[in-house]
């Protein structure tokens, strides 16, 4: 029973994501491939956690993965985070059916199945905890595609969590950004590749949503004409006048990508 268990548990997959309580998550949309994503946030310690996390990941989790999974792929590690060293891996799926028909699979790889017990198995725990979050992408979320050709140089990410006072003002908030924000984003050289509410995780309701940027002036240079645009400050008072705030606070996270993250 326990190496049963000790399968089951192969690669931290999210085991309550069976508890998703809309059942419109069980298919996937038509002409959408991408609908839920996990991202999985290990929090480290210094010291060899890092290395043995990312040795793991990358010379056995993640080949053992694409060989049963074409969806997204994305491992970041923390740049500017409230904790480090942190690593976040992040997997995207059609469907909920899809997530388990992997994990299943996963299970019966025996490969992996000895690369996770050395993992586990180091002179001090693996990381000092792991926090799974289930995203549901909206309906104007893009579809993740890798880099064709990778950039020359990695680029970092950043990660936006929005959280709004109920689920009402979360709706108006979607409704901002699938309208004139985005476009605004756009315009000013904001482009990002995911669009998610939380369905099973801390800080709900929320928007989250993740943007690659080439470096940090080209972040900075990016936000500094958002926030300027004539437009995005008529549009933002608007919403305010007409909802109220719709955001009751905003956690802004900086990665980068690993150089073995399949997009970069």
């Amino acid at each position: 029973m326990a190496e049963t268990m000790d399968r089951r548990h192969l690669f931290g997959l999210l085991g309550g994501a069976a508890l998703v309580p809309s059942a419109a998550l069980a298919q996937a949309t038509p002409g959408r491939r991408t609908r839920l994503y996990l991202m999985q946030r290990y929090y480290l310690r210094a010291g060899n956690q890092l290395a043995r996390l990312n040795e793991y990941l990358e010379k056995t989790a993640l080949p053992a993965l694409s060989k049963v999974h074409a969806g997204p792929k994305i491992v970041l590690e923390g740049l500017i985070v409230p904790h480090t060293p942190e690593l976040v891996l992040i997997l995207g799926f059609s469907s909920v059916e899809e997530f388990w028909s992997v994990r299943g699979r996963l299970n019966q790889d025996e490969q992996l199945e000895k690369a996770f017990e050395a993992w586990q198995a180091g002179p001090e725990p693996p990381f000092e905890r792991q926090e799974n979050i289930l995203l549901e992408a909206t309906d104007y979320s893009p579809e993740i595609t890798a880099a064709d050709p990778p950039p020359k140089a990695g680029r970092i990410f950043e990660l936006r969590v929005y959280h709004s006072p109920s689920y009402t003002q979360l709706r108006h908030l979607h409704e901002r950004f699938a309208g004139p924000e985005i476009k605004i984003f756009h315009r000013v050289g904001v482009h990002p590749i995911l669009y998610a509410s939380t369905i099973i995780g801390p800080n709900m309701p929320n928007l989250t949503y993740l943007t690659p940027f080439d470096d940090l002036a080209a972040r900075e240079k990016a936000w500094n004409a958002f926030g300027a645009d004539p437009e995005w400050i008529k549009v933002r008072q608007q919403s305010i006048d007409t909802y109220g705030q719709v955001t009751k606070n905003n956690l802004i996270s900086i990665y980068r990508a690993t150089p073995y993250s399949p997009l970069r």
